[in-house]
């Protein structure tokens, strides 16, 4: 499979892991480069040796091209920024904030920088400063979110850039694969699907907590703050939401989310932050990397080759449950 996607980042399938705080370490990231996408190892929060060694497992599972992203609000991001030439990582994705004074060393290094935003204008300015693609990600995704929909966003970003666009936020399979190239991407980024496959170091009760969610059974903490995260109901988002209501003070809040990704990635389920997108109601088998990606590609092309009048017939003859 051929797109700007793939030429640029000199992968396989245009399929990239997201950036899963605390989860996506190299184990999962060499797992999803190897089977032909872009597995990224998330950076927000991690000591540089870490990184070093998390790249070197990826290294050794797989010759392809790997990722690290790069959260710019992180006190350590000038360091990681320095690391991801070092380390000679091929792919930079960024995130909370602008990669504006990383952007000559990252080019001078031949790295190719590819900034996830949640507007149009974001998109605009992030080809202004030089990137060679975007991540339009839409509030549907697990984590740290926007506000608009990914449906809205990406043909959105798509008319106000010339650079390649990858979309992100509720792709779980070839539907949502093929329904995000409509609108106008060359590629796609999950998270939420890969956080049951094997690779997957994830604490087994957060995977199982995934498998059970119900298409409403996300929700939304954290717009108080202006740091809105995606994640599933549990006792903890339930107590964030209840105190958010009552206009508490920010530090509470605060204080309440402070190592609560950390309890969640232990198996502490209830009172930790279990991030996971709405889509995660569709997510009903465990499976591999390779596996996630050859069925997304193969149900989309399966879906591309039809009208929409056999389309349409097709999701008449659905099984209803």
């Amino acid at each position: 499979m051929k797109t700007r996607i793939t030429e640029l980042l000199g992968i396989e399938y245009p399929v990239v892991q997201g950036a899963m705080a605390r989860i996506a370490d190299g184990g999962l990231a060499g797992a999803v480069s190897e089977a032909g996408g872009l597995g990224i190892i998330a950076c927000g929060g991690a000591r540089p040796e870490w990184i070093r060694e998390q790249v070197a497992r990826a290294r050794a599972l797989t010759s392809k091209p790997i990722g690290i992203n790069v959260m710019l609000m992180d006190p350590r991001a000038s360091e990681v920024a320095e690391l991801v030439c070092e380390l000679g990582v091929e792919v930079v994705t960024t995130g909370a904030g602008s990669p504006a004074n990383y952007m000559k060393m990252w080019k001078e290094a031949g790295v190719k920088v590819v900034p996830v935003v949640a507007s149009s204008a974001l998109a605009a300015r992030m080809e202004r400063l030089g990137a060679d693609a975007v991540v339009a990600e839409g509030t549907e995704a697990g984590g740290h979110i926007g506000e608009l929909t990914t449906m809205a966003l990406v043909p959105s970003v798509c008319a106000a850039v010339s650079i390649p666009v990858i979309a992100a936020g509720g792709i779980v399979d070839g539907r949502g694969m093929l329904a995000a190239f409509a609108l106008g991407a060359e590629g796609v980024q999950c998270g939420t699907r890969f956080l049951t496959v094997e690779e997957c170091g994830v604490h087994e009760a957060w995977k199982e907590k995934v498998l059970k969610a119900k298409d409403s059974d996300t929700i939304v903490t954290g717009r108080g703050t202006g740091h809105p995260v995606r994640g599933l109901k549990n006792k903890f988002a339930r107590e964030c939401r209840k105190i958010e209501m009552a206009a508490t003070s920010g530090e509470e809040l605060e204080g309440m989310y402070a190592g609560s990704l950390a309890r969640a990635v232990a198996g502490d389920v209830e009172n930790g932050s279990v991030m996971a997108g709405q889509v995660a109601a569709l997510v009903t088998e465990r499976g591999t990397a390779a596996g996630v990606i050859a069925d997304m590609v193969r149900e989309a092309e399966a879906l591309a080759g039809r009208s929409l009048g056999e389309l349409a017939e097709l999701n008449s003859r659905r099984a209803r449950v």
